[in-house]
């Protein structure tokens, strides 16, 4: 049984490893998307450029997470969380140097792969090394410290932007590798799961994130309509229609199929996909409508993103408290609605705006909206399935909605009309934005009316995440197998 105390030093050494190594991810989710106009403008890139350089990063780390978490779970948390560390500073290093926007793309592509293998062992670490009566309190630390990086992850984009260089946004990460995995290996206990057999779904892992980068591919190069683009996107699909298979026919699938036969777990992640398909398309436009529209400067820019991830930083715990009084079906319903409602307020967003009048009440909006389901969402998968599933429904629902921002990312440029050089010209690029934040805010409403019509309460003895506190807007958080602790 894991044994170390919170206020021990070895309890305040692993906590600090597990925050400085979940802190590089989330902040590198959300410090990018203010870096990108002056990374198209410096590499002199195009929008399909900027849109991979966030979707190779998202690909890889969608596609290989639930993999990660169980490399650690067979070869020691530890080891792997280290190795994504190193990894992940690596690829950050190769970023930041990159010399080509080729090479940009190639290196977030691998900065995603340390991301998968460090983010589940991140929280792994905490339930694996603290003692039973200590663990709920690491947690919240753990999760409390990662909202407030994710909190001051666009103003630091920003102020790296305008000042040392947008390669900074991704050198930045080096110097907290090279604090966190010497902490890691010198005060963080090793573990691993006995009940771990070592045979791993690589195929399972490989089918699905092929079949997502040719369908991202084909949505963003499809501007083209040539016969290369129709290629990729069928063979995407018969990727997907082959993932599938093979997860139904392996003893030890990545993804079990016969989860989704809780039909409120199907729910929730339908909800989720409509959710964070908005949010992913919502921030990458959103960073960029403010600087090339608006005129904002980056550090103005990312500064004034603040409000959202404040607000869950702030409330996230308060509302899975309520949540937990009133049930899952009006947080899931309402939440959507609310960033619906956020959403058509930046149509009042454009040239000349004024960040008190326009700006502000839809980021007060959307924020309030998604304090209002995210936590609700988490909770309302963890109860879905059984207790020995936790940890899995997790770290699917986590995967979808990574996947949801990803194909976002590539998709809605293309249907709100965008083209090569849109976020070059002020005037094109706002009539767009404003046509995109319509297509979110219906993406949302449809999101609300699944949950209205399909979730419901929860049972009596269900168990609560163990992650109260969250401010990511890249993805609800994950949960590991000893995740959520019941209700009296």
């Amino acid at each position: 049984m894991p044994d170390v105390r919170i206020a021990s030093p070895r309890g305040k050494w692993i906590l600090l490893t597990t925050v400085l190594g979940s802190s590089m991810a989330m902040l590198d989710s959300t410090v990018v998307n203010v870096a990108l106009p002056r990374i198209g403008s410096d590499l002199d890139a195009d929008l399909a450029v900027l849109q991979w350089t966030v979707n190779a990063y998202m690909l890889t780390l969608a596609g290989l997470i639930l993999l990660g978490g169980s490399l650690g779970d067979h070869y020691g948390r530890r080891k792997i969380f280290v190795i994504g560390v190193v990894w992940f500073a690596a690829a950050s290093l190769l970023c930041g140097l990159a010399p080509t926007s080729g090479v940009l793309v190639a290196a977030r592509a691998l900065q995603g792969i340390g991301g998968a293998l460090l983010t589940p062992g991140s929280l792994a670490l905490i339930q694996a090394s603290f003692h039973p009566d200590d663990r709920g309190r690491a947690v919240g630390l753990w999760s409390g410290f990662g909202g407030i990086g994710a909190a001051v992850g666009p103003f630091l984009g920003g102020w790296l932007v305008d000042g040392p260089g947008w390669r900074w946004v991704f050198l930045l990460n080096v110097p907290l590798a090279l604090l966190c995995a010497p902490i890691a290996l010198r005060h963080v206990p090793e573990s691993a799961d006995g009940r771990s057999h070592g045979r791993f779904d690589v195929l399972g892992a490989a089918l699905g994130a092929l079949s997502l980068a040719l369908i991202t591919y084909a949505l963003i190069e499809a501007r083209q309509g040539s016969l290369v683009v129709v290629i990729t996107a069928v063979a995407g699909l018969v990727a997907g229609v082959a993932f599938v298979r093979v997860e139904q026919r392996n003893p030890d699938p990545m993804m079990p199929l016969d989860i989704f036969a809780s039909r409120q777990f199907t729910a929730v992640n339908l909800v989720t996909l409509c959710v964070y398909a908005a949010f992913g398309g919502f921030f990458f436009l959103t960073a960029l409508q403010l600087q090339v529209a608006v005129g904002w400067s980056p550090l103005t820019a990312g500064t004034s993103l603040l409000p959202t991830t404040a607000l869950m930083l702030l409330f996230s715990a308060r509302s899975g408290a309520l949540a937990d009084r009133i049930g899952p079906r009006i947080p899931l319903t309402a939440g959507p609605l609310l960033c619906a409602a956020g959403m058509l307020l930046m149509l009042r967003v454009g040239p000349g705006a004024s960040y008190a009048a326009d700006v502000l009440p839809a980021l007060l909006v959307l924020g309030t909206g998604m304090v209002t389901l995210v936590a609700p969402l988490t909770s309302t998968v963890l109860a879905s399935v059984d207790t020995a599933r936790a940890g899995l429904a997790s770290g699917i629902n986590n995967a979808a909605a990574r996947a949801a921002g990803l194909i976002a990312v590539a998709a809605l440029p293309l249907v709100a009309g965008m083209g090569p050089e849109a976020y070059l010209s002020p005037d094109a690029f706002n009539d767009a934005f404003h046509r995109a934040m319509l297509i979110c805010a219906a993406v949302l409403v449809v999101g609300s009316a699944v949950a209205y019509a399909t979730v419901r309460a929860l049972p009596p003895d269900c168990r609560r995440p163990e992650c109260l506190t969250h401010a990511s807007i890249t993805a609800p958080p994950l949960e590991g197998e000893r995740a959520g602790r019941r209700i009296a």
